[in-house]
């Protein structure tokens, strides 16, 4: 099995943030894609970000993870805010965030 930093674009610390949501290869998250991925990255605790999401969108399709413009950036732009909204800090007040970043609460 191949390690998911061989996925061009992830480096050793996306393969630490995978291994926490339980995606411990390049072949299992090339296998469940980059939506579930991500998702699993925010349930794991990990702050939602729109650079990481589409970073690992231009991964898997082994692309530059500056090749995204214009009208795709717009539609990956719409699936992340859909991802987020299921799986981010929708619930979660803006303290309960904040302490949450500072270690002072469990990351859910």
């Amino acid at each position: 099995m191949a390690p998911v930093s061989s996925i061009r674009n992830l480096g050793p610390a996306m393969e630490k943030a995978f291994a926490r949501a339980g995606i411990t290869s390049a072949e299992a998250l090339h296998d469940i894609g980059a939506d579930i991925a991500y998702a699993r990255l925010l349930d794991a605790g990990e702050r939602p970000h729109f650079i990481g999401y589409y970073v690992l969108v231009m991964g898997l399709q082994g692309r530059p993870w500056n090749d995204c413009t214009g009208d795709e950036k717009v539609a990956l732009r719409a699936r992340f805010d859909a991802i987020k909204a299921a799986h981010g800090d929708a619930g979660m007040s803006a303290l309960n965030s904040f302490m949450r970043d500072f270690g002072l609460i469990e990351r859910r």
